[in-house]
């Protein structure tokens, strides 16, 4: 046999040693049986309605919802969702699609009401837009309240890199987009969509040191929230001269949060108290923090009943208030990753069977 042929032969006898050797030594996936029975026990409540599943089947796709509760009709609210493999629904408390729109490969979605769009007050929605993974961007629209149509506005610079998660807070100054980006870079953007073409303006950076996604701007007590998937639950102060140095709410430790942790969201309550909710994607869980100290609440999941449950959830979203008949005391939507036979959709929860069940 020829040299030739005698290096090509050992050259592929040692790359399979090394994959076989790689697979040996990867840490096998704990099962998710074994992950619930080894973190904190959780109480159980049932979803009351469920979205209509996102458009793209067999795929890793609905991801992010954001609330709009109707003040005048509060039955008539609206949820905005995203599937992150084509674009934004709208949808009503029936969980009917009222729209959709192509808006390509957006993340995480968060809206604001009574933003100067244009001239006139109205709502916005900010959506993190990761059509050019090396290039983040916020996509922001304009909902109808009364059509429950979207109309985008167009687009604004979100720093070099891959857009992940993203959320709106406000101050004094005016109103901001928190873009996470998927290497847990924060950008802090200031937003003008008061003329004909929105800009944005970064006023400050944060940091985390490994993948994050969800957040949340709690604006009575000027902090940021955000998720570090295999990390834990992180506080930032909101305002665009505050610190920049995180400040740790709680461990991913497989107890109170199972990794990975993902969405987030404020049920404010008073001036300055009330619930920061994240996401424990591990162990289909979803974990209360108290505002004020940070201190832990509980854990709750969403199981079947005539509805199915949530599991392996991405984004949450909760607002308090009167949704109607359905949903008097507030409304908790999460985004279930595994929703039997169909494609991804969203859970909707009363927020009164959340807190009869935690005994808040």
């Amino acid at each position: 046999m020829t040299n030739d042929l005698v290096k090509p032969r050992l050259m592929m006898v040692g790359a399979l040693a090394l994959a076989l050797s790689a697979c040996a030594t990867a840490p096998a996936e704990i099962p998710v049986a074994v992950r619930i029975a080894n973190a904190t026990p959780a109480v159980s409540v049932i979803a009351r309605g469920e979205t209509t599943p996102v458009g793209t089947a067999n795929a890793d796709a609905a991801d992010d919802p954001a609330i709009w509760r109707n003040a005048a009709d509060p039955a008539a609210s609206l949820i905005v969702g995203t599937d992150k493999k084509a674009g934004l629904y709208v949808y009503d408390l029936d969980g009917k699609v009222r729209d959709f729109l192509d808006a390509g490969r957006v993340n995480n979605v968060d809206l604001r009401e009574g933003v100067l769009i244009g001239g006139q007050r109205a709502i916005l929605v900010a959506a993190s837009d990761r059509n050019d993974v090396a290039n983040a961007k916020i996509a922001l629209f304009r909902l109808d309240p009364v059509t429950a149509k979207l109309t985008a506005l167009g687009k604004v610079d979100g720093g070099a890199g891959e857009a992940y998660g993203i959320c709106m807070g406000s101050d004094a100054a005016g109103l901001y987009a928190f873009i996470v980006l998927k290497d847990g870079t924060i950008h802090q953007v200031a937003l003008d969509t008061s003329g004909a073409t929105p800009t944005g303006r970064t006023v400050r950076t944060m940091k985390l040191g490994t993948q994050s996604e969800g957040c949340a701007v709690d604006d009575r007590t000027s902090r940021l929230y955000v998720a570090e998937e295999d990390v834990g639950l992180w506080r930032f102060d909101a305002r665009a001269s505050g610190s920049t140095i995180p400040v740790k709410v709680a461990a991913a430790d497989g107890k109170n949060i199972v990794m990975d942790a993902e969405g987030v969201a404020i049920a404010p309550m008073g001036e300055k108290d009330g619930y920061v909710l994240v996401s424990s994607q591990g162990d289909n869980a979803y974990v209360a923090y108290r505002i004020s100290d940070d201190s832990y609440v509980g854990r709750f999941r969403v199981v079947d009943g005539t509805i199915g449950g949530s599991e392996e959830t991405d984004g949450i979203d909760l607002m308090l208030g009167d949704f109607g008949p359905g949903y008097p005391g507030g409304l908790f939507v999460a985004q279930d990753g595994h929703n039997a036979a169909a494609a991804q959709n969203f859970k909707l929860v009363p927020w009164d069977d959340v807190v009869k069940a935690l005994g808040l």
